[in-house]
């Protein structure tokens, strides 16, 4: 690790780590597709993971500017996987064949 202010590097032994976003959202890549608000956030249809593009979903930090949280993070990661799971059957395109 490096600590951004003093330079000083060192070692923290661990099996995992999780890696914040922090207050900015990496979602400048988006904004000519999504309705993102002020802050970067892309927005989404209250109560579900549905963005305002027909067949877009999205969960974690890119979309929740409240919480910020690994654990919701999850969850909403599992929500946009069902919605999207959804709207593929709903539109038949879970019954293609390759």
């Amino acid at each position: 690790m490096r600590n951004n202010i003093t330079g000083e590097e060192s070692t923290i032994p661990c099996t995992g780590f999780f890696v914040a976003i922090g207050h900015t959202p990496n979602t400048k890549v988006f904004a000519d597709y999504l309705d993102l608000n002020p802050q970067g956030y892309i927005n989404v249809i209250p109560g579900t993971s549905k963005t305002t593009v027909a067949g877009v979903f999205v969960g974690g930090d890119a979309a929740d500017h409240v919480y910020r949280q690994a654990v919701t993070a999850a969850g909403t990661g599992c929500m946009a996987a069902l919605d999207a799971e959804r709207y593929l059957a709903a539109t038949g395109y879970m019954h293609l064949q390759p």
